[in-house]
């Protein structure tokens, strides 16, 4: 058996836990991904993981194997970006990460426009709220709105992203306009709960900052379900502007507490830090923002 064919299917295996997963990253079935394994075990001649019916883990010795060939399989990819860097059209499959609000009301649209101009890419974009580790689910590229946290990947701002405190007439005329953040304690306050600011809603004002702890009947991880819920009167929130313009500017929902400032927030593209940035990133990265600069 040829090990090296084996290493980047041993190495998927190892960051995603399990055979299943490893299959479905791969585009492969779970019986052939477990069959490479033991086959290259046998080759070998030392079991590098531990099978329960629940979990896989390494074994010292598959320890060792996983340090040694995730190395060299980083190598590797440096090298091939660095030859893909020297293409004159680029190419290749592409893998991003994007929220699902942003992802639907302002890539989709960008994508096939971006396929048009670069048909030698295909494209596979999964849309998720949450923030999934990059190399575990091996992204090329991802979308983060909002406070990045610390990490080893490289962040380049494609647009700023604003917010906006709002609700709809309806909620406003049975509940009063608030004047002050601090009135908001009295309000249907509705969240979003994967805000990367952390738990508060912050507000500048002439006096400086002020920060309240948002209360209401109604967290969701989603932000158009949020939107949806905006627009029924549910209560007020605090959202990004490229979600709610349109209903500002057709009077569906009212800005609130407009004099004080709320803090400003970034879209980014993120990649991991190999030396050679693959030209199918960077090509895509250089074409939202040019596209999305102007994002409200």
């Amino acid at each position: 058996m040829n090990t090296f064919t084996a290493i980047p299917i041993f190495v998927t295996v190892v960051e995603m836990g399990s055979f299943s997963k490893a299959a479905e990253r791969l585009g492969s079935s779970k019986s052939a991904v477990s069959k490479r394994i033991t086959q290259l075990e046998a080759s070998l001649g030392i079991r590098l993981l531990h099978r329960t019916t629940r979990r896989l883990s390494l074994t010292q010795a598959g320890q060792t194997y996983y340090e040694g060939v995730s190395q060299s399989l980083a190598l590797a990819n440096d090298a091939r970006d660095a030859v893909t860097q020297q293409q004159t059209q680029p190419k290749g499959h592409l893998r991003i990460n994007a929220p699902m609000a942003f992802g639907r009301l302002h890539l989709a649209p960008l994508i096939p426009q971006f396929l048009k101009v670069h048909p030698l890419i295909s494209i596979e974009m999964i849309m998720d709220d949450k923030v999934l580790d990059m190399v575990k689910y091996q992204f090329d590229v991802a979308i983060r709105i909002g406070k990045l946290l610390d990490s080893s990947l490289i962040a380049k701002k494609l647009a700023p992203c604003h917010s906006v405190l709002c609700a709809s007439p309806q909620y406003l005329k049975q509940h009063g306009i608030p004047d002050t953040p601090k009135v908001l304690s009295q309000h249907n306050c509705l969240f979003y709960s994967y805000f990367q600011a952390g738990s508060e809603w912050q507000f500048k004002g002439k006096k400086g900052t002020i920060s309240i702890q948002p209360k209401g009947n109604y967290q969701v991880n989603n932000s158009e379900a949020l939107y949806s819920a905006l627009l029924a009167g549910l209560g007020i929130c605090q959202m990004p502007l490229f979600i709610v313009n349109e209903a500002i500017k057709t009077k569906q929902l009212v800005p609130l507490l407009t004099d004080y400032a709320l803090p400003e927030h970034g879209i980014y593209a993120v990649y991991s830090t190999r030396q050679h940035i693959p030209s199918k990133v960077s090509t895509f990265i250089n074409f939202m923002q040019q596209h999305l600069q102007d994002l409200t």
